[in-house]
Parts: structure tokens; sequence; C-alpha cells
């Protein structure tokens, strides 16, 4: 039986003993730490591929203080040598658990880029050195730690354990891998916000239950024997084929619940076939809607659906996709059921997603006391996902718009979790007192996307009980309230406090949400745009932006025509930058000439770009993987999505985002022509590129831009910071190109990826607005 559904709140617990020792400055990374805060031992050993900062952007730090605001002693293993175990004894045996993390980002995403190749620095570690951290290193540090220490409990966390719970595909190794449980011998996975399921299991492995009697918590997977259940009063649907009928159940009784067998007969009949001398008479009795919502909760809640097995979705993509698709469907914490998955002679248990959390336990979880600074252990080293995020606030989690290329729903969930007014006031006054070199500027107010602050579907039973896969695509839902009412008051408020001279908006903006509320819009381009924004429109065609679920291009016509207008009303000369996403699944060579012509039109001329990258759970790596839309029911003969796999055609079309660079021209060329277009090859203005090739250029088929941890551009600094104006147009001026049509710090390359909104930043966004 799962655990309740009004969860305690994880701030009411009492506390473990050892709340005796009090707080700690930093959490210690060193017996010597240990010892000048009198501890003996750890009760929790917390393993990352991170350097440790103090501060709530980062999931350790954030997990670390939960735990300590318990009682525990957390004791904090960085950037541990996973070569031997011996680094992973340098705290000592914990008394609990080993909690593993691989950081903030994947540790795939963070070690390499979309073309296989590895990258010459990390963000996340000091002097952004690379090569810190193992490839996979959630299953690296998990086995090191049953090594130091054997027996003791092995806990998951992070974006990369989250989002390979079940058997996935895995694009480094081009092959369908298992669940990371298995492979990692660990004793649970905590996927998603994991403070409520993990406040619990310390709570209850502190009293001396077994983990392996902890099998009810929300937001938990754990291996069990093939065909284990929690009670006898469990059912499965088996969902491990395709095309095939189920069983066909009894006609529902629209006049009663009964978990007895078949719906009786309605009694008008009963009553007209035994009219006479005796007949059994009974009045109609009605269930109320309530009751029969409930009852159909009651059976969902005991309800597991059987996935198709690892070995399966490994031989059959179809079967994959199919695979893929239930468990999105089954996302929702209102009504998601648990799911199972076979690997082996074993099964992979999920239990439902996890409760979001509610605003007060935001507030007690950001509030709680972080150093808000780098270990000291690290010197004056720079760390650049630190330096990037240091003056900035996350104010919400969750995103709804179920963008296929991210995995910000599978990991954070689709209902937002918002801070109060209040304690994101605070936090800035902690920013402004406490941190140094803050100057005045505040670098961003944002999340997964800057303006879903407090937005939620106006009815909670709706709620609760929708299985739509986005709530914004193909449309806005007419459920959802999206007044930012409440995201104006705060900005007003934050830009009032003495002692704060800009609060900028550094996150994507969601602009298909925006639009419905120009009030928003002429606050935030009046007051809170830093110089340039950022928003995601992805491509121009229909086709791709499908596969995407993402809106049309017209949406971002309307966002433009008021970007410009409040900009003009404001006397300000401010830049919108868009980015866009190469090789996505369902596009075609058209799609992306269409979209090059569209950028020469508009004027942009993109300095970085890159290619979609697939990453484990996204929507859209199923589509590249399988060949079928996950978006709608899967079968056999369902919808074949093409996918730009080929290096040649990658190459290709991030050549076409670059139109205007001579490296390209000798591949657009050729490819024009082939698709018979040769009309486009000249020197006019109605040319996409020249016919001539300047000496000198054109080796070299495709284009390596310089981008960030993030697969986005390296942006120029904003006119805010550097107190100069963009040279020659950087994104879109007033919706023009800048002189000469020079080029933008716009860019494309969203890949999918599951790493911070910025570096750091909120344990599992994805870097912009959608």
């Amino acid at each position: 039986m799962l655990s309740q559904e009004a969860p305690k709140a994880i701030f009411s617990y009492r506390k473990y003993w050892a709340q005796r020792f009090g707080t700690a400055p930093f959490l210690p990374m060193s017996r010597e730490e240990m010892e000048r805060l009198g501890w003996d031992s750890c009760d929790v050993i917390l393993i990352t591929g991170d350097a440790y900062i103090d501060h709530p952007s980062f999931g350790v730090a954030l997990v670390g203080r939960l735990l300590e605001a318990q009682g525990f002693r957390v004791g904090i293993i960085s950037q541990p040598d996973w070569h031997s175990a011996k680094d992973f004894q340098r705290l000592g045996k914990p008394n609990l658990f080993f909690g593993i993390t691989a950081g903030n980002m994947d540790s795939m995403v963070n070690r390499y880029t979309s073309d296989r190749k590895i990258r010459s620095d990390d963000a996340y570690t000091p002097n952004a050195e690379p090569n810190k951290r193992p490839d996979r290193a959630v299953t690296v540090y998990a086995q090191r730690a049953r090594e130091a220490y054997p027996g003791m409990p092995v806990i998951l966390g992070s974006i990369e354990a989250s989002l390979r719970r079940i058997a996935h595909y895995d694009y480094w190794s081009d092959k369908v891998r298992r669940s990371v449980l298995p492979d990692s011998k660990a004793d649970m996975l905590i996927f998603g916000n994991a403070e409520r399921a993990l406040v619990e299991v310390a709570h209850r492995l502190a009293r001396g239950v077994p983990i392996q009697e902890i099998r009810d918590l929300r937001g938990t997977a754990f291996m069990v024997p093939r065909g284990w259940m929690p009670g006898e009063d469990w059912s499965v649907v088996d969902s491990t084929s395709l095309d095939q009928p189920g069983p066909v159940a009894p006609p529902v009784n629209p006049y009663a619940v009964s978990d007895e067998g078949p719906a009786q007969e309605p009694p008008f009949r009963r009553q007209a076939e035994g009219a006479g001398e005796g007949a059994d008479l009974r009045p109609l009795h009605f269930v109320p809607p309530a009751d029969r919502v409930a009852a159909r909760k009651a059976l969902r809640a005991k309800t597991v659906v059987r996935l198709p097995s690892y070995e399966q979705v490994a031989e059959d993509p179809v079967l994959y996709a199919h695979a893929s698709r239930c468990l999105h469907l089954e996302s929702n914490p209102g009504n998601a059921r648990a799911l199972v998955q076979a690997h082996g002679e074993r099964d992979v248990w999920l239990n439902p997603p996890p409760l979001p959390l509610s605003m007060g336990e935001m507030d007690h979880v950001y509030g709680l006391p972080y150093a808000r600074a780098p270990h000291p252990s690290y010197g004056e080293a720079p760390i650049p996902a630190w330096e990037m995020i240091r003056f900035s606030i996350n104010i919400m989690r969750g995103c709804f718009g179920g963008c296929t290329f991210c995995s910000i729903t599978e990991h954070e969930g689709r209902i937002i979790q918002s801070r109060s007014e209040e304690s994101i006031l605070h936090e800035i006054e902690e920013i402004r007192d406490k941190t140094p070199g803050f100057t005045g500027t505040v670098s961003d107010l944002g999340g997964p996307t800057a303006n879903m602050y407090r937005l939620a579907c106006k009815d909670k039973k709706i709620e609760s009980s929708c299985r739509r896969l986005s709530c914004v695509y193909p449309e806005v839902c007419e459920n959802m309230n999206t007044d930012h009412s409440h995201l104006i008051s705060l900005y007003r408020k934050a830009r009032a406090i003495p002692g704060v001279k800009r609060v900028l908006i550094g996150s994507g903006l969601r602009y298909d949400l925006a639009v419905r509320s120009p009030e928003y819009v002429k606050e935030l381009v009046s007051h809170h745009v830093g110089g340039y924004l950022k928003i995601a429109p992805e491509h121009t065609e229909a086709g791709p932006l499908s596969k995407m679920m993402k809106p049309g291009i017209a949406t971002y016509d309307r966002f433009k025509e008021m970007f410009q207008r409040f900009s003009r009303e404001a006397g300000k000369e401010q830049y919108l930058i868009p980015y866009f996403i190469a090789a996505h699944p369902g596009t075609e060579d058209e799609d992306m000439l269409n979209l090059a012509l569209w950028l020469k039109r508009n004027g942009f001329r993109l300095d970085q770009v890159q290619t979609f990258l697939p990453t484990p759970m996204a929507l859209a790596t199923t589509m590249w993987h399988s060949r079928r839309n996950p978006l709608k029911r899967v079968g056999r003969q369902s919808e074949v999505v093409e996918t730009p796999r080929a290096g040649r055609q990658r190459r290709l079309h991030k050549a076409f985002l670059r139109y205007h660079d001579p490296e390209n021209w000798p591949l657009l060329r050729e490819a024009l022509k082939e698709m018979g277009r040769a009309d486009l090859i000249g020197n006019g203005k109605r040319h996409l590129i020249p016919n001539f090739q300047p000496a000198g250029t054109g080796e070299r088929h495709g284009y390596r831009g310089d981008t960030d941890m993030l697969h986005r551009p390296r942006l120029a600094p904003s006119p805010a910071s550097t107190g100069h104006k963009p040279q020659g147009g950087s994104g879109e001026r007033y919706g023009k190109a800048g002189k000469g049509g020079r080029s933008t710090t716009g860019g494309t390359g969203h890949s999918g990826a599951p790493g911070g909104r910025s570096p750091g930043r909120g344990r599992g966004n994805t870097g912009r607005g959608r």
C-alpha cells in the first residue's frame, strides 16, 4: 500500500538525536572537519560528481542540508577517485546509508558532445578541469561504495539515476541499456524531487527498519523477485504486447459501484421482467460522482502496469516506443499507477511519482542555513557553474510544457511547485548581505521556465485526473490558469528592495503563455530584460514542431510584436535571442531549408549551433531510437518518424542554421542541387548562398560552434553587464537585423539534455524556456 495521499510535511518529523551537534558551517568533506564538529561518524554520506557548493541550486547541498535539519550528521565525498574504493572510505562508514548522485547534470551529457566527442571542460569542477568524474557516474560510485563497505544500504538519486530508472536507449553506446538499478546493485532509487521520500527513508532506517522492507514510498524504485506484489489485493494490467485486444470487462453498472464481480442488471429491468405478484421491487440507488471517482482512484492505487521487459524492448524498437508512452502516461501523481518491468529473473518496480511539495515545504527547503559559497577546500579556484548562478534565485520547480526533447517533466513533474514571495524576497536580502561581489543586480528570478510561477490548473480534481502529456500543446488548456499577476507582484517587490538596482530574468520565457498576459510582457520588457531575452521557438515548420510539441511560429510573431511595442514605449533597444534545434526527429531537409530562409528574411546569423542530443527517457529520444511516434497510440502500423541520423545529414542541418558561414557553402550547394533548389545559389538578395567560394574556406563540411555545458551557445555579455551596445545587432533589433545583417549571439542547440536551467540550478532543468 502506498503512503497516504496527504503526506507528512517534511519539516514535521521529530529530530534525530544527533541534532545536538548543531549546524555545520559547511558539511564536512574530511575527517579533520568531522573532528572539529565533534563527530565520531556520519549518519549519511553523500557521494557526488560535482564540486561541493553549499547553495540550494546544487542538489547535493540541498539534500545534505535537508537531512541535517532532520538531525542527521551528513558528510560529502565530492568527485572521488573512482579507480579504487579507497577514496570512498575517507569519511569512514556511515551509520545509515550512502546517497549517490552524479551531480546536477547527467555525467554522459556533462562529458560528451552531441557528436560523442569528449568535452574540454567541466563547469561543475574547480578551474573547469575535465575528467573528474567517470562515465555513468551513478553506477560506478554505487559499485565502489558497496565495495568500500559491503552491506551498507546504497540509495541512488539525481537526474542521471532518475532518467535511467527503467530500460532506456543510450545514445553514447547506441543501444538499449538496463535500468541503473541492476547495474549499480543499489538498494533503492529515488526519482524526481527526492525530499519527501528521502526524509522518510532516513527516519525509518534510523529506527532500524531494513531498507528491503521499505516498499511503500512514492518516487522510489527497487528490485524485487519476479511477480512480487505489495499485497494480495493488487491487480496487474499486462501491457507487454501490442495490437492485441485484452480481456473484455463486464459492463459497468451505472447504478452502483461494487468490487464483488460483474455488474448486476439495472433495477428497472428486473422490475419489468419480474412485474407481478411477489416481484422483488427495490428502489433505485444512484452513486454520487465523487464516490465513483474515489472508487476508481482506490482501484488505481492498487494496480500495477507491467511494461514489456528489458529483453523485449532491447530487441523490438516498437515495443520500446510503447513502453515509453506507457511510462509518460503514468506521470501525473494524482492518477499514476505503479509500473513494473522485468529484467531477467527479477523485476524493477516503480512506485508512482512523488506528490509535489507545498509552498511551505518549498520555503523550508530553500530557507535552510546554506553557506552560499563553494567549500573552503577549493580556495580561490573558479567554478563556472557557481559563477553563473551566485546572484540568481530559483523561485519554482516543474514544467507543464511537455516538450519532447526535454526531461523536466519526467524528473520534476508537471505540477508547478512555487515558493512564497516572502521566501524569495528574503533570499534576495541574503544575497545582498552575505554574497561577496554583489553589486546590486539579481541575475535571475526563474526556474525551468521563467513565467510558470504559481500557474496551475483551475480545478484540483481535473488536475489529479488529467493524463495529457502537455498543458499547452496543441493549445493552452482551457483549464490552465495563466494569470501572471503573482509574478508581476513579485517582480515589483524584488526591485523595490533597498540595495537592489536591477532584477533580470535569465531563464527562458514560455512566450505562448506570456502573450496571454500583456501586462506581464510590458512589466518584463520595461524593467527586467538585460538587453537580451531568451525564447525558444525551436523551429518554424509544422512537421518538426508537432514532434516537439511546440506552438507554431505565429505565436512567436505575436510575442515579437508585443516585445517590440513595449520596448519602444520604454525607450529601450532590446533584443530577442531565439533558439532552434537542428536534426530533431521528424525534421526533413526541406524543413531546415525553410528555417534557413526564415532566418535570412529576419536577419539572423547564428554564431553557434548544436544538433539534437537524445537523452534517456525523453519522448524525442524514443522517436530517435524507434522511429515511431509515442505521442499517439503505438502499434506496428503506427506513424513512422523519420530522423536525421546519418553524419552527413546532421552536418547539413547544422549548416542550414549557419547558412552565412563560408565553411558550409560547399555542403549547402551540393544539397540544394540535390533538392532541386539550385535557384537559391547566387549573389543576389533572394539567394541563400553565393556561387563563389572565398579563398581558404570550405575545406570542411559542418561547423562545431563553441557551446556551453548545456549545449547552448555561449552568449556575449549583456549590455547591462558591459555598459556597451552590442555590435551590429545581437538577436532581433525590434525585429530586424543589425546593420549589414551581422551575426547574432542567438543560437540553436537545445539538446534535450537534462542539465540545470543554468549550471547548478534546480536539479534536472534544461536551460531554456520552452
